[in-house]
C-alpha cells in the first residue's frame, strides 16, 4: 500500500521559509517535517511513498537523492500552480487499489491498524481521520448579567471534528472525482454522495503552519520526544485481512 504526500503547495502561512525551500522542508530540529512523517509511516509498515511535488520541487529532489530511510520514496512533479485535488488525480495510474493520502506538513500518532480495519468494515472508499477541534484561544463561559463564570484556555471544542488528513482512498473513488481543490470541491463532492466515513482519533495530532507552530513542535520534541509514533500499535496495516470484495464500493 502507498502513502501519497501532498508537497506541491507554496505554503503561503510559512512565509519567509518558503521563500527559498517547499514547506515539507520545514526542519523540526535540524530534520524536514516530512522526513519526520514518513519515518511515522514506516514505523508501522509502511514502505512506499509518492512525493506529490510542485512549488520547488528540485528542492526536494535534492535532498532524498542518495538518502536512505529504508523505504521507497518517487518524487513526482504534479505541477506547480496544482491544487490538492489535481495533484491526487494526477498520480492516480501511480498509486494502487487502496492508498493513504496525507498533508506533509502534519504529524499525528493515529493507529493505521484500527484506521485500515475501519475502512475496510464500513464499506465506504474515503475515510477521513478526524480529530477533536481544539480552540487557539482562551473560551470564556458567560452569565446573563455578564459575568464569567469560567475560563479554559484553549479548549478542546465538544462535538466539533476537524480533518487531520491520514485519508484512506479506493482507486475506484476517481471515477467520481470532481474539482480541483481537495478539502473545498472534491471531498464535499463525496460526501453529498455519502462516499465519506469519519476515522475519530482523539490522540496526538499537530500540524506546522507557522513559526509558532515551529517552535511549539521543538518544545514538545525535547529530550528526543515524538508525540507522533504511536508506542502502543502492535500490529500494522499489512496483518490485517483484506476488505471483502462484496465491500468494495465502485
Amino acid at each position: 500500500m502507498q502513502v501519497a504526500i501532498l508537497c506541491g503547495g507554496k505554503g503561503l502561512r510559512s512565509f519567509p521559509f518558503n521563500s527559498y525551500l517547499p514547506k515539507p522542508l520545514l526542519p523540526l530540529r535540524g530534520t524536514p517535517i516530512v522526513v519526520h512523517l514518513i519515518r511515522s509511516f514506516i514505523a508501522q509498515g509502511f514502505r512506499e511513498f509518492v512525493l506529490l511535488a510542485g512549488y520547488r520541487k528540485a528542492a526536494l529532489d535534492d535532498y532524498f537523492d542518495g538518502k536512505d530511510l529504508g523505504a521507497d520514496i518517487a518524487i513526482v512533479d504534479t505541477g506547480e500552480d496544482a491544487n490538492t485535488g489535481e495533484r491526487l488525480y494526477a498520480c492516480r495510474d501511480l498509486l494502487g487499489p487502496c492508498f493513504v493520502a496525507t498533508y506533509a506538513d502534519g504529524l499525528c500518532d493515529v493507529p493505521f491498524a484500527g484506521l485500515l480495519g475501519y475502512h475496510r468494515s464500513h464499506g465506504g472508499p474515503v475515510t477521513v481521520t478526524t480529530v477533536p477541534l481544539r480552540s487557539q484561544y482562551g473560551v470564556l463561559s458567560i452569565a446573563s448579567d455578564g459575568a464569567v463564570t469560567e475560563m479554559r484556555e484553549k479548549p478542546v471544542i465538544d462535538g466539533a471534528w476537524v480533518n487531520a488528513g491520514f485519508m484512506v482512498i479506493d482507486q475506484s473513488t476517481f471515477a467520481t472525482w470532481r474539482g480541483a481543490d481537495l478539502e473545498r470541491e472534491v471531498l464535499p463532492h463525496l460526501i453529498a454522495r455519502g462516499l465519506v466515513h469519519a476515522y475519530r482519533h482523539r490522540g496526538f495530532f499537530k500540524s506546522a503552519d507557522s513559526y509558532k507552530d515551529v517552535v511549539e513542535f521543538e518544545a514538545l520534541m525535547q529530550d528526543g520526544r515524538t508525540p507522533w509514533v504511536n508506542p502502543h500499535t502492535s500490529a500494522t496495516w499489512s496483518e490485517l485481512p483484506a476488505r471483502s470484495a462484496a465491500l468494495v464500493v465502485g
